[in-house]
């Protein structure tokens, strides 16, 4: 029979924490991709994300050791990825803040390091990344998390440590934000609750 992907994963991490650099190795590769969609999700700046992830990884092989449950790795990692992610938010904004004071801040992103920007083919792929990108953070995590990595709402709420109940209400609006600015019915998506 096979082993299925959450099997191999914790058996990474068992490895990983008696010191198997490969293992770790291993685990990194297998999870990078949904890791970035948290940091995203979480930071909703592209140009961020490549520092952010090399800083969860490095976290992650400090701190392997820390997790006891190797079944439980999903949400210590999307917790490990996402404070990391608020760190990078907050001190972008300090930056940002501070360069606008002496007049030195340019407001234009560079694009061209986007992950996402490369898979995007169409005008209205972009659109649409455009408007997740400007869902309040409450939504966006896991609007994210549920259609770009497929997620449970189970493996959602244990992850954000929220209720199912709530998981389903923020996708219900987030989904309901995203339709009126695609409709042309809201400018910016606005937080409710």
């Amino acid at each position: 029979m096979a082993m299925s992907a959450d099997q191999c994963d914790q058996e990474l991490i068992a490895a990983a924490r008696l010191g198997d650099r490969a293992a770790l190795d291993a685990f990194a590769r297998r999870n990078g991709s949904w890791v970035r969609h948290v940091i995203y999700a979480t930071l909703g700046r592209a140009s961020l994300v490549d520092d952010v992830c090399q800083h969860v990884w490095a976290t992650v092989c400090r701190q392997i050791g820390t997790l006891a449950d190797p079944g439980a790795w999903r949400s210590w990692l999307f917790r490990l990825a996402r404070n990391a992610a608020i760190d990078a938010g907050k001190k972008y904004a300090r930056e940002r803040q501070q360069h606008r004071s002496i007049g030195d801040f340019d407001a234009t992103e560079d694009r061209r390091n986007d992950p996402v920007g490369t898979l995007i083919a169409n005008e209205e792929s972009i659109r649409l990344l455009e408007i997740i990108h400007g869902l309040p953070a409450i939504y966006r995590e896991p609007f994210v998390l549920k259609h770009l990595q497929d997620w449970s709402y189970a493996e959602i709420s244990e992850a954000m440590s929220i209720p199912v109940d709530t998981v389903e209400t923020r996708l219900v609006r987030a989904r309901r934000l995203l339709r009126a600015a695609l409709s042309g019915d809201g400018d910016k998506p606005e937080a409710s609750s």
